[in-house]
């Protein structure tokens, strides 16, 4: 079998430009939420097939990657169903891994618990721009807080961190899965077609208005859907998220519970009141996000340089109790890292204060001695804030710093074995 030096489809080699930037991305993300107060944690790329296909993944769970049974537990020959020779599969999300993760240790930690994830993940899915097979997630959880400061807190950290990459007038998109469900009872549909329901409502901003309507329609009745997306019409104007509360309210009466919508008017007050970046809540009562985990507030960043979601998240009460049998309050907030890089280097992004990056092109046949000197040379311009590149000068040494040049090398210093003179900067 030929050997390929690509790598495998929806996967990708990262260079030196991204890197830097992923490093100092990455640098930013870890020192804004710790100094939220969140603890990092690390979780195994593998977990228990049973994990991971639990019916609360949504469409992510028909994305896994499973992993086949190994050495002696494998017998292919014998094998009738999926069981019998798959036991582990690739981590789609971190929110999975963490609540196993709490339900294991939870005697150990702190209540409630703050937690930072920077990971990769992977899903098996069709890839575009700023989508691929395998990508890293960056996120937050607070277990254990019952109250809506969960929200608050991850929403100000959050943005926290988006501002200080340098991202402006972006907006946070907010909705609550309870106010979905109090819609859809309103409207008419049966509670156990709610997902079902959901998951076409989430394909609103594809096929808009005209298009949920003709695919709830093949399967209910004209009336019940007309009355449910008008209320999604009457609701187009209400981009704030107080009004559009409040308009629920008198539309949906004893439907919706008037605890919800205080819950999500305290949220808007606080946060914005109190954020440091420059974003707007909005409020969106067609946002669903695919995870069937969700219980209560969701919430989404959505950046104008990209069409598509950059993050999100929301409550997720019930999943650490599917490992313990006892239900406790979660929520998570994660960053679309991949899409953020993206967007950071189609606009020519330059890692502040990395100081000058100078190279340093040595004769092939310099003197050991001379070479010390060189070396220490290099370290004291290190030592001042300089990226110092040390390598031997190619033949071909127009082509060499060209190709240097291309990696934002900016000075060249070149070293010869003269007796007149060392060293020439160019």
């Amino acid at each position: 079998m030929a050997l390929s030096k690509k790598p495998v489809n929806g996967m990708k080699d990262i260079l030196p430009r991204e890197e830097e930037i992923r490093d100092y991305v990455t640098g930013i993300i870890k020192e804004t939420y710790r100094s939220f107060g969140f603890t990092p944690i690390e979780t195994p790329c593998m977990e228990n097939i049973a994990n991971l296909s639990n019916k609360q993944g949504g469409e992510n769970e028909k994305l896994i990657f499973k992993v086949l049974k190994r050495g002696e537990k494998l017998h292919l020959d014998t094998a009738q169903t999926e069981e019998d020779i798959v036991d582990y599969g690739m981590r789609y999300d971190l929110t999975v891994p963490l609540s196993r993760f709490y339900a294991n240790h939870a005697n150990d930690l702190p209540k409630p618990f703050k937690a930072l994830q920077i990971g990769n993940v992977w899903r098996a899915e069709h890839t575009q721009r700023g989508r691929f097979r395998q990508f890293t997630q960056c996120d937050i959880d607070i277990l254990g807080e019952p109250s809506n400061l969960a929200e608050i807190e991850l929403i100000l950290a959050t943005t926290t961190c988006i501002g200080r990459i340098g991202f402006k007038n972006f907006e946070i998109r907010i909705n609550e899965r309870r106010i979905l469900k109090a819609m859809a009872s309103y409207a008419g549909f049966p509670e156990s077609d709610y997902d079902e329901i959901f998951i076409t409502l989430d394909k609103m901003d594809k096929i808009g208005l005209d298009g949920v309507a003709e695919k709830l329609k093949e399967d209910y009745d004209d009336a019940v859907v007309d009355k449910y997306l008008e209320l999604f019409e009457s609701l187009s104007d209400k981009k704030d998220l107080v009004d559009g509360v409040d308009y629920l309210l008198a539309a949906l009466g004893s439907f919706l519970d008037e605890e919800v919508a205080r819950s999500l008017k305290e949220i808007a007050t606080v946060v914005n009141e109190a954020k440091e970046a420059d974003f707007t809540l909005v409020f969106d009562p067609t946002l669903v996000r695919g995870m069937s985990y969700y219980t209560g507030t969701i919430f989404e960043i959505a950046i104008p340089e990209f069409g598509g979601s950059c993050g999100g998240g929301g409550r997720y009460d019930k999943m650490v109790g599917g490992f313990t049998g006892q239900d406790t309050p979660a929520c998570g907030f994660s960053i679309g890292f991949e899409r953020i890089i993206m967007l950071l280097l189609e606009s020519d992004f330059q890692v502040p204060g990395s100081g000058r990056k100078v190279a340093y092109l040595v004769e092939k046949k310099y003197p050991v001695q001379k070479l010390v000197s060189v070396i220490k040379q290099a370290r004291k311009a290190r030592e001042a804030g300089d990226q110092v590149l040390l390598v031997r000068m190619n033949k071909n040494k127009r082509f060499q710093k060209e190709q240097l040049a291309a990696e934002e090398y900016e000075e060249f210093v070149e070293f010869y074995n003269r007796d007149e003179s060392d060293s020439s900067a160019f």
